[in-house]
């Protein structure tokens, strides 16, 4: 693990988190930082330099397994949601995964020095559920800006000669102060998947007042999530992952999930960037790659000091 001369607090630090559970922390010198857990390979916690915590975790998450973590980016691999054979959004959020100390290097440099990198392979008991053998690496890194980013690395290591499908995606719970307030802009227009039916989005922004559970195809790379009330704008930039889902279960669905608050729904946003309507396919020695980068940048779209048009279509 790394330690930094200019902080008192090492870069990355592995220590135990809730229940005992081991997690590993990055930090920034400027004050950002995040926080991963080895169960589920899952980012719990991302922080800028004002400490202010920009995931969501249910205040009523069970931090032991079987049960998936409710809130932060769980990681939907290798099924979507229900679309398949397997447990709802898969296998990878559930299991524990180990800190590959040596991974293969990456294709691109990056500034950030606070990173780790994980690894899952299937067990036994994987493969009798998913007969498919693979490595999967997750690299989550902080940028020196704060910026968070992960980036997946799947392989098909299988000797028998087979292909394997798979479906993908970061399931992000965003933390804001109002769903109300809150609008997301870049998916104007594209077509969605809604209980397995198309249907094409008519709307200029994406405002809510219900619940909303959706699958947005073909989209841009990147996705802006305004926040009037905190007057901050997330910024989700993405590469190998064409879908992206937005999911929020009001006050109904809230009431019905056991690990979530009743009137949490009212503070968080999902937006996942994701692999759903055309699962990725892998012959044997072949390896897929997708990524997402999250910035929190400070916006007052009143004052026009932010136009959302420029953010998307901005660096």
């Amino acid at each position: 693990m790394m330690t930094s001369s200019t902080s008192e607090k090492p870069l990355v630090e592995l220590t135990k988190g809730v229940n005992g559970l081991e997690k590993v922390i990055l930090r920034e010198v400027r004050g950002s930082s995040a926080e991963v857990y080895l169960y589920g390979g899952q980012v719990t916690s991302w922080k800028n330099d004002l400490r202010e915590e920009l995931l969501f975790v249910s205040s009523k998450a069970i931090f032991k397994p079987p049960k998936a973590i409710r809130g932060g980016i769980p990681i939907c691999f290798p099924q979507f949601a229900n679309r398949g054979p397997l447990e709802s959004h898969g296998f990878a959020r559930n299991r524990f995964w180990s800190i590959d100390k040596d991974p293969p290097p990456f294709p691109a440099a990056t500034s950030s020095r606070a990173f780790v990198d994980l690894i899952l392979k299937p067990s036994e008991e994987d493969l009798k559920i998913w007969p498919h053998s693979f490595e999967f690496r997750l690299r989550v890194a902080l940028s020196p800006a704060g910026d968070l980013m992960l980036t997946s690395r799947i392989r098909n290591t299988s000797t028998d000669g087979k292909p394997f499908a798979f479906t993908f995606a970061y399931h992000t719970y965003f933390s804001v102060s109002d769903i109300s307030e809150v609008r997301v802009e870049g998916l104007e227009t594209l077509d969605y998947l809604e209980n397995k039916e198309r249907f094409t989005e008519q709307g200029d922004a994406i405002t809510f007042e219900s619940e909303v559970d959706k699958i947005y195809l073909s989209t841009p790379t990147k996705i802006a999530i305004l926040d009037h009330e905190k007057k901050r704008t997330f910024v989700i930039r993405k590469d190998g992952l064409p879908d992206a889902v937005v999911w929020n279960p009001w006050d109904k669905r809230a009431k019905a999930i056991a690990d979530f608050g009743d009137e949490e729904y009212k503070h968080m946003l999902c937006v996942e960037a994701a692999a759903v309507e055309k699962p990725i396919t892998l012959k044997p020695g072949e390896e897929w790659r997708g990524r997402q980068e999250l910035s929190a940048v400070p916006s007052s779209y009143c004052s026009g000091q932010l136009d959302p048009k420029r953010v998307l279509l901005g660096s």
